[in-house]
């Protein structure tokens, strides 16, 4: 990937559904054999060292600058959020198919639209919302296609 692709919001987006996809199926494998609480502490503490690691590497570590409150608020409610999306959905890949849990998790495309609008004042065009109805129609179709 070329230096400009990777400086473009898109680029970073594609590789985020790679890695989103890919976490999907390593999960499942991973999740067969113990609690799926157990294996939700297991892939936290492999988000963590590996953070780390990149923030040592490249030198964020050493002078992370003054965060404001606002950002320290959001930011650990975000982090709440990620728990309890992680938590639910490990336990959701415990009992269910990747094939009909992952597309209903992606129902949260759906709603960061529908929050963005509500919340952060955004206005998606006519062809943003005919995409998110397509993606809110997918993921029920794919849920009771059993």
């Amino acid at each position: 990937m070329s230096t400009q692709a990777l400086a473009s919001w898109q680029a970073w987006a594609v590789l985020s559904a790679v890695f989103a996809a890919l976490t999907a199926i390593f999960a499942k494998v991973g999740v067969e054999d113990i609690s799926s609480d157990l294996a939700t502490w297991i892939r936290t503490i492999v988000v963590l060292v590996g953070l780390s690691a990149i923030l040592f590497a490249t030198g964020q570590f050493s002078r992370p600058g003054s965060i404001p409150t606002r950002s320290w608020i959001f930011l650990v409610l975000s982090g709440l959020g990620t728990g309890a999306s992680w938590i639910c959905y490990f336990r959701a890949l415990k009992l269910g198919p990747v094939t009909l849990v992952a597309p209903i998790d992606k129902l949260s495309v759906v709603l960061v639209a529908l929050f963005g609008v509500a919340f952060l004042g955004e206005r998606p065009s006519l062809n943003g919302w005919l995409g998110i109805a397509l993606i809110a129609s997918g993921a029920v179709l794919i849920a009771f296609k059993r």
